[in-house]
């Protein structure tokens, strides 16, 4: 197949998603076009069978914001014209789903009928179905698609519900590559971190305020107390000069690294004893896996879709939004055995094979070609 995929290029979850599924595409002997206005993030190889199409936006001075959606929906006629693509792909609702509806009427003009698929990823959602703003634009989008899926049962209930939408919606969860995603032996990079044993716990994000870091700094500070333990800060963000005032409020300023942003997270996470993620939104956790799958166990809040990943008392603990106590002492039963904390290592690992790229890469394949033969049998009836 000739699939296009429209996504942000950066390393929030959609981009990552849409990224690494695009490769295991390309690996898969399709050929792929991404779509966008810088290379991917993780775009970070060569391939015969991936391409990249830049979106250039006009600069011109009578706008006051460069008109992306517009510029977009004529990249994406420009390629589905001269590549011959059978299907887009479009990540996240906000501006891709209105720029590819736009796109298929130009091109419908032209003969040329390509179906569209929209994959919903959480804020597009969550924010939007709060802002009157957007949400006829976004309703109409999604259900002009032709087809759609969600990366947890919880972001299609919330769809649901935010919503007026008419078409069906199919979950297909979010994905792991476990060739990359794995313990990695790093035994001296431990040392150097904890080097009298101590356990290393770890949080990844953006550092937003959706985030809640700074419950992170309150969770460590009260683990800390008990079990001597280090904490890493992986990422950046608006939150970050906080949560470093934090670490300095409460004492802990030495037991804490921020690392920034890191490209090589496996790296960090194989010498890590607890991930924590106490978020206010997660559609579905797409950092715990990646942790889960390095043998990390997590301490969670149970929004959105995390207890459809991370199970309670298995490979983690998921407490409310907000539980800092609650949090802390479930990390302090997991990491005070260090038997108890190798069962939880593994489990961490076998619920996160279930999430294996090579079993949900055959989801989205099915489902393009479904897709594909029901945009043809509605074009010849």
């Amino acid at each position: 197949m000739k699939i296009g995929i429209v996504c942000y290029p950066t390393f929030g979850g959609s981009g990552v998603v849409a990224t690494e599924l695009g490769k295991a595409l390309a690996d898969n002997g399709h050929h792929v076009h991404f779509i966008t206005y810088n290379q991917p993030a993780r775009l970070d190889f060569f391939s015969e069978n991936l391409f990249y199409h830049e979106v250039a936006v006009s600069k011109y001075p009578l706008f006051d914001y460069p008109p992306y959606e517009l510029a977009l929906a004529s990249r994406m006629v420009d390629v589905v014209r001269f590549e011959q693509l059978d299907v887009l792909h479009v990540h996240y609702a906000i501006p891709h789903a209105s720029a590819a509806f736009m796109a298929k009427q130009i091109l419908a003009t032209y003969g040329i009928h390509i179906p569209v698929i929209t994959t919903l990823h959480g804020t597009d959602i969550t924010l939007v179905g709060n802002d009157r703003t957007y949400k006829p634009v976004v309703t109409f989008s999604i259900n002009q698609s032709d087809g759609v899926t969600a990366v947890s049962q919880h972001l299609k209930d919330d769809t649901y519900r935010f919503f007026e939408i008419t078409r069906d919606i199919k979950v297909i969860y979010n994905f792991i590559d476990l060739k990359r995603f794995s313990l990695k032996p790093r035994d001296h990079f431990k040392k150097a971190i904890a080097p009298n044993g101590e356990k290393i716990l770890v949080h990844t994000s953006n550092f937003r305020k959706v985030k809640r870091t700074q419950d992170v700094v309150r969770m460590f500070a009260k683990i800390n107390a008990v079990i001597p333990s280090k904490l890493l800060m992986v990422g950046d963000g608006q939150e970050r000069p906080e949560c470093e005032q934090l670490c300095r409020d409460l004492g802990v300023g030495d037991n804490v690294r921020f690392l920034g942003k890191q490209d090589a997270v496996e790296e960090i996470l194989s010498i890590s004893d607890l991930f924590m993620m106490p978020s206010e939104s997660e559609s579905f956790g797409l950092a715990a896996l990646e942790a889960m799958a390095c043998k990390v166990p997590v301490i969670s809040s149970n929004a959105g879709g995390l207890p459809e990943l991370n199970i309670e008392g298995e490979t983690g603990f998921l407490r409310d939004i907000g539980d800092v106590d609650g949090m802390a002492e479930r990390a302090i039963y997991i990491l005070q055995d260090d038997a108890r904390l190798l069962q939880f290592k593994e489990n961490a690992l076998a619920r996160a094979k279930l999430f294996d790229l090579a079993l949900i890469l055959p989801q989205y394949e099915n489902y393009y070609r479904q897709i594909i033969e029901e945009s043809k049998a509605k074009q010849s009836s």
